[in-house]
């Protein structure tokens, strides 16, 4: 019977092993198939961690890290003559390595053409930055990962490369420019967005949104703002669909009075009627409302999770320093802390958002089958994209310098699928005030300000361009407070006292109005707006508003 041998007679074992041995023998032990059922998991992450921690560099040593980064991403991997090949169905990566274990080139090779040199590949080898390596490689794994058999697989690769030239032609017409940085323009505006493709070592990508900030220094733009995106690829689908084998755009292209291509239409070009389609997979994930769903849904079918749109907003929003909570109404409540330390307290009443019509899905992907799709479906992206982004800045988090205090409280209401409401005390009222803010379109926003004791006329304007600008709640809230002090502040004259009183004797509301409104002012404060009996803060502020704001409020929904 064999002695049990202890760690510390382990460690003296191996004490005077190099790391190539090392390397050796975890690999020879991922190479015994004693048990196939057991899984190898351990060995290949203890592996690549005891590559993390080497600084040698030879030639052994970045021959294993890049077979490892393969198997992770389901490539084959063989070596020959001083060459790495990582290799998938319809692309392969070759490394050439010098004897030192320095990488001397990169180079992707499409399926049927010739080897192309991809320096971003190759400079991040040379940084020893293997994660962002295998990041990328995973881009175009997922690319180049089409289903089915060879036949299938080269079919629609065929289709792909095809939507892609005609994706090209499109984001290259004429177009009015409509926001003053270049690059933000071609994201938001541009019939395709920002599109990224012709290079063998780039997924075939399309930018299509980032919140314009206009240089203004906000919660939005502090943050770094995310930019959506979208993978073009092909999947299997359950059904046959026609898809183009050769171009659908005409050259030169005729355009339609909208500015975009008139297409070839199918029938006319070679196409193939083939079990899959064309998807574009949203970088990342967005929460999307039942109207734009049901208008995506004219094009593709998805399987939906239903949840309140500000709970799904929530789950990517939220950072380590998070102040907010759940009462047992489900109404959720969130402290913001802008520049200058003034803190904002946003209420979403639960029973108002999670109605059928207000409530959202996450979406990850997006089916299509032409070209012509495209440009719709950004439109309607962008649409729902500028929605999240105003809702979701409310979400957005700053540390509160200690002893901070909450002293402004909002409560957000939706009031239909492209609009919404923020109702808060002016300065110096005893009265609630409540902006409506619209999103007609994905690049025009509007609002419109009632019961804040206020006659200037330009107001509306000067806090749609504000919110234009900076796409934020919490901002454009604080610009408001911010002119209605400085509006308060101004004493009136004699003869605009008189008018305004007489205006307010004609326009006041009746007592019962007064006293419902009074008590909302004091539930507001003190319990940040909690619905009571079904009716929140704003609906007891709409009873006490003019009837002017109702049939805006009308002529919207």
């Amino acid at each position: 019977m064999m002695d049990r041998v202890t760690i510390p007679e382990l460690c003296l074992k191996f004490a005077e092993k190099s790391w190539a041995d090392t390397f050796q023998l975890v690999r020879r032990c991922m190479e015994k198939s004693r048990d196939e059922s057991r899984s190898r998991k351990p060995l290949e992450r203890s592996l690549e961690k005891l590559q993390e921690e080497s600084n040698v560099c030879t030639i052994n040593t970045t021959k294993l890290r890049l077979e490892i980064i393969a198997k992770q991403q389901g490539m084959s991997f063989h070596f020959a003559e001083a060459t790495c090949y990582l290799s998938a169905d319809l692309f392969y990566v070759e490394v050439l390595l010098l004897p030192c274990g320095e990488v001397e080139e990169v180079k992707v090779v499409p399926h049927g053409e010739s080897p192309v040199p991809s320096e971003s590949l190759l400079q991040l080898l040379r940084s020893k930055n293997f994660a962002a390596f295998s990041l990328k490689l995973q881009g175009l794994f997922a690319q180049y990962n089409i289903p089915g058999d060879n036949e299938i697989k080269f079919k629609l690769l065929a289709s792909l490369q095809c939507l892609g030239k005609d994706l090209w032609k499109i984001a290259h017409l004429p177009r009015e420019q409509k926001y003053f940085d270049p690059e933000m323009d071609l994201i938001n505006n541009g019939r395709i967005g920002d599109l990224i493709m012709g290079k063998e070592d780039c997924p075939f990508t399309m930018r299509f949104f980032i919140p314009p900030t206009n240089g203004t220094k906000t919660l939005v733009s502090d943050l770094n703002p995310v930019v959506q995106a979208a993978q073009v690829t092909v999947v299997v689908s359950n059904v046959t669909h026609k898809l183009q084998m050769a171009s659908v755009v005409p050259q030169p292209p005729q355009l339609d009075p909208q500015g975009y291509p008139v297409f070839v239409p199918l029938n006319e070009v070679p196409n193939e009627m083939l079990p899959a389609c064309f998807l574009l997979k949203l970088q990342p994930a967005m929460p999307v409302m039942p109207s734009f769903v049901k208008k995506l849904s004219q094009i593709t079918d998805v399987d939906l999770q239903w949840a309140p749109l500000p709970k799904l907003l929530m789950r990517d929003s939220l950072s380590a320093n998070s102040s907010w909570e759940m009462t047992c109404e489900s109404n959720m409540i969130f402290t913001v802390t802008l520049p200058g330390g003034v803190m904002h307290s946003y209420v979403f009443p639960g029973a108002a958002w999670d109605v059928p019509a207000h409530r959202g899905a996450v979406v990850d992907s997006v089916p299509f089958t032409h070209p012509g799709h495209v440009p719709a479906l950004l439109e309607l992206l962008r649409h729902q994209c500028a929605i999240n982004t105003l809702l979701r800045s409310c979400f957005i988090f700053h540390c509160a310098s200690p002893g901070s205090v909450c002293g402004l409280h909002f409560e957000v209401l939706p009031e239909s699928d492209s609009s919404f409401s923020v109702t808060f005390q002016p300065p110096d009222a005893d009265s609630l005030g409540v902006l409506l803010v619209n999103v007609p379109k994905p690049h025009q926003i509007t609002c419109s300000l009632f019961g804040a004791n206020t006659r200037d006329p330009s107001i509306n304007e000067y806090l749609s361009s504000v919110i234009m600008s900076c796409m934020s709640i919490p901002e454009t809230m604080r610009m408001l407070y911010n002119k209605l002090e400085d509006i308060t502040s101004v004493p009136l004259s004699p003869s605009c006292s008189a008018t305004t009183e007489t205006e307010n004797d004609h326009s006041a509301p009746s007592s019962t109005a007064v006293a419902d409104t009074s008590r909302a002012l004091a539930t507001f404060s003190q319990s940040a707006a909690m619905p009571k009996d079904g009716f929140s803060v704003a609906d007891l502020a709409r009873s006490a508003l003019t009837v002017a704001k109702s049939e805006s409020i009308l002529e919207i929904n």
